[in-house]
């Protein structure tokens, strides 16, 4: 059973549905109070309910749509400045809370919080099933079109897992600061790059300067010639929040992140 919560209403309804506020409650940021979304829910592989916000404004399902995860211990709460500026650039997007987060932005991670109260293991690994289940459910309601995916941290590597092991599911890849962070979670310490040379669709990895070696390997294992990547000159940030405006190199991952978006934007007959 899918539930519609739309943003315009939950402000109005905070008494009455308070589980699906949290986002609403909080003062938002000029880019927020432009952005156009609502917060639905999906069932994830195990049935749990996972939330997300969809920034649905593009209404014809050919316009490419990307589904947009979090960094660990955040929500899609990292998305509401992010977001907005992708529907301008053309593209619909879907982001997620996943089970293995907390909350960023005064947006409270529902998906973990419901995982929580169903005794449900909220490891990394974990999320994975969330995110599979967020393509295919965009895939199904949203976009006829193509869908790209786009991590951030623990879930950009995820992002390149889905994209070697589930090629069919998704026609590109984003992962901002991916590495191989599940060998505490009983994973080999190269799970992601054995995944990572199995990947056909254009891929982008970025991060901040000095993480690059920690996905280097990775990135080399991706086979083609489709694969772009971005090593900031500056200090740089972790994860999405590297598009943050506060941070004044900014820019500069726009400028990549546009180059490799420019590819699924369709083009004028």
């Amino acid at each position: 059973m899918k539930l519609y919560v739309p943003f315009i209403f939950a402000a109005l309804a905070i008494s009455l549905l308070p589980s699906q506020a949290f986002a609403q409650s909080e003062p938002k940021s000029e880019d927020d109070q432009k952005a156009t979304f609502e917060t639905i829910t999906f069932m994830s592989g195990d049935m749990l309910k996972v939330t997300a916000d969809l920034y649905l404004a593009h209404k014809d399902k050919a316009t490419p749509l990307i589904v947009l995860c979090h960094q660990a211990t955040w929500s899609r709460g990292e998305y509401r400045e992010i977001a907005p500026k992708l529907n301008a650039a053309g593209f619909n997007c879907l982001a997620i809370d996943q089970r293995s987060g907390k909350e960023v932005n005064g947006v409270k991670n529902q998906t973990f919080m419901a995982a929580s109260a169903a005794e449900k293991p909220t490891g990394f690994v974990d999320a994975e099933q969330d995110i599979i289940a967020a393509v295919k459910f965009a895939k199904e309601n949203y976009a006829e079109g193509q869908v790209i995916l786009w991590g951030s941290s623990y879930s950009s590597a995820l992002t390149l897992r889905i994209a070697g092991e589930h090629p069919d599911l998704i026609d590109g890849a984003m992962a901002f600061a991916p590495g191989e962070y599940f060998k505490r979670f009983g994973k080999p310490d190269d799970w992601i790059a054995r995944s990572a040379k199995k990947i056909s669709d254009p891929v982008f990895i970025t991060s901040a300067k000095n993480e690059y070696p920690r996905w280097k390997s990775i990135f080399e294992a991706i086979p083609g010639e489709s694969k772009r990547k971005f090593v900031p000159e500056t200090k740089g940030n972790h994860g999405s929040r590297a598009l943050f405006e506060r941070f004044d190199d900014s820019p500069s991952y726009w400028e990549a992140v546009d180059r490799f978006l420019d590819q699924f934007k369709p083009k004028p007959e």
